[in-house]
C-alpha cells in the first residue's frame, strides 16, 4: 500500500512507484543486500514490509475469564469496570489468575497489549489484602515510570495506597522526603534506585514483590549491572513479574537467575502486531527525506504522526524545521529535561499537536493512543527497536501504519 518511490517528474508532483526487492543492487553488496548499522546488526529491509490482517474473524480473541471471575476484592472490581474494562485482552487474561495464586511470571507480549494491568491489578489486590506489602517496580525509562504510577493512582483512587515515582531528571530531594512517608510501591529507573539505595532511603529487604518491566530495553540500555544490584538486595522469598517484548540469550539468563519457576505467558503471535501495516518509503535521488516527509504530514490521514530520528541534535533540529514549514510539532530527546519532555508528551497525547519527533527514548512502554503513523526517519539500529518503534501505533488491535524511509 504504501512501498513507494518518491521521485520528481515533469510536472513538479509527487509521484509513486512500487519498490520491489528482487534487485539488492540498491543496497550495500558487501553486507549481502542487507542495510548494515551502527549496532553491527544488518536488517533485511523486506522485513519493514508487512500487511495488515484486520479480519476480525481471524484469531479471535475469547478470554477464559472475564474480569468479574478474577478472585479481586470487590472495590478494585468496580474502579476496573468504571474505568471501562470489559473483559481481560489476552495478557491479562492469563497473567492475573496465575499472579494471584503467587506465581512468578515471565511475560512475553506485543506493546500495547494491557501489560501494566495484568501486574498491577493482582500487586495492588496483594496490598488491599496485607498492608504491610511493598511492591518495587523497575523500568528502563522516566516516561515509561511515571505513566506506570499514574495508572497505578487511577486503579486505586480512594484507597490510600501511596507510591512513589524515583526516576532521574527530576528532583531527587522531593523523592527522597517522599520515601519518609508511608507507602506500599516504588516505581523507578535503576540508576535512580541505585542511588536512593546507596542513600539508604530505600531498604530493598522489606520488597518481597518485585517487577522487572521491558526488560530487554534494560539489558539494552546498560542497567543490568544496576538491576542485578537491586534484585541481590531483596529478599530470596519474593514474587517477581518479568515482562519482555523479546526474550535473547541474556534475558534467559536473567529469569533463571532472578525467578523461580515462573510460568511463561506468551501471546506473540508474530514479531509484530498483526494490526499494524508496514511498509517502506523509497527516497529517491532529486529528493530530501524532509521534502517527502513534508508532502506526507498534509496528508488528512497523517493527523498524529510520531517520528522516530537517530539522534538528539538530529530529532531537535528536524522539529524545529516542520516548525518552520507550518507544522504543529513537538520533539523528546534526551537533551530535554524531564517536565519538556512530559509537556511535549501530553501536547501529543491531547492532540495539540500533529507530530512528535523523538530519539528512541520513546519507543518502549509508552501508551499513546490513537497514533496514526509510526514513521522511522532514520532506520533503527536493530530490529528490536524497530519492533519497539512501530509499537506506538496500532494500540489495542486498532490499525496503525507504520513507515521506514529507504534512501537510494
Amino acid at each position: 500500500m504504501y512501498t513507494k518511490s518518491f521521485k520528481n517528474n515533469r510536472s513538479n508532483k509527487l509521484s509513486f512507484q512500487s519498490s520491489r526487492f528482487g534487485k539488492r543492487s540498491r543496497f550495500n553488496r558487501s553486507s549481502g543486500g542487507y542495510k548494515k548499522f551502527s549496532s553491527g546488526e544488518k536488517i533485511d529491509p523486506a522485513k519493514f514490509i508487512n500487511k495488515a490482517i484486520m479480519n476480525e474473524e481471524i484469531d479471535v480473541f475469547k478470554p477464559e475469564h472475564e474480569f468479574s471471575d478474577f478472585k479481586i476484592d470487590q472495590r478494585l472490581k468496580q474502579i476496573v469496570m468504571a474505568r471501562g474494562y470489559k473483559t481481560p485482552t489476552p495478557i491479562q487474561d492469563k497473567v492475573i489468575p496465575c499472579a494471584i495464586n503467587g506465581s512468578d511470571i515471565v511475560g512475553v507480549a506485543n506493546t500495547g497489549t494491557g501489560k501494566t494491568a495484568a501486574f498491577l491489578l493482582p500487586l495492588i489486590n496483594k496490598i488491599i489484602l496485607n498492608p504491610k506489602e511493598q511492591v518495587l517496580i523497575v523500568t528502563p525509562t522516566r516516561e515509561l515510570a511515571l505513566q506506570i504510577d499514574q495508572e497505578f493512582k487511577l486503579f486505586t483512587k480512594g484507597m490510600r495506597i501511596l507510591s512513589v515515582c524515583c526516576v532521574g531528571g527530576m528532583s531527587i530531594g522531593k523523592q527522597i522526603s517522599s520515601l519518609r512517608y508511608q507507602y506500599n510501591v516504588i516505581i523507578g529507573t535503576p540508576g535512580r534506585l541505585k542511588d536512593l539505595i546507596e542513600r539508604r532511603m530505600i531498604t530493598l529487604s522489606r520488597f518481597n514483590n518485585i517487577v522487572l518491566d521491558e526488560a530487554d530495553r534494560m539489558l539494552d540500555m546498560g542497567f543490568i549491572d544496576d538491576t542485578r544490584f537491586i534484585m541481590n538486595g531483596t529478599p530470596k522469598e519474593r514474587q517477581v513479574f518479568l515482562f519482555s517484548a523479546t526474550l535473547p540469550y541474556d534475558i534467559e539468563g536473567l529469569i533463571k537467575e532472578f525467578l523461580r519457576n515462573p510460568v511463561r505467558v506468551s501471546v506473540k503471535t508474530r514479531e509484530t502486531p498483526k494490526n499494524i501495516e508496514q511498509d517502506i518509503v523509497r527516497i529517491e535521488r532529486g529528493k530530501t527525506k524532509l521534502e517527502v516527509l513534508n508532502e506526507l504530514l498534509k496528508k488528512t490521514e497523517f493527523n498524529k504522526v510520531l517520528v522516530f530520528g537517530k539522534t538528539k541534535h538530529g530529532v531537535e533540529n528536524l522539529s524545529k524545521k516542520l516548525s518552520h514549514n507550518g507544522f504543529r510539532v513537538e520533539s523528546i530527546h534526551g537533551n530535554k529535561n524531564n517536565s519538556q519532555r512530559q509537556r511535549a508528551l501530553d501536547s501529543f497525547k491531547n492532540n495539540n499537536v500533529q507530530v512528535l519527533v523523538a530519539t528512541d527514548v520513546a519507543a518502549r512502554g509508552l501508551d499513546i493512543a490513537n497514533v496514526s503513523h509510526v514513521i522511522n526517519y532514520d532506520i533503527p539500529a536493530s530490529y528490536t527497536d524497530y519492533i519497539h518503534r512501530i509499537g506506538r501505533t496500532g494500540r489495542v488491535d486498532k490499525k496503525g501504519i507504520a513507515l521506514t524511509f529507504i534512501e537510494s
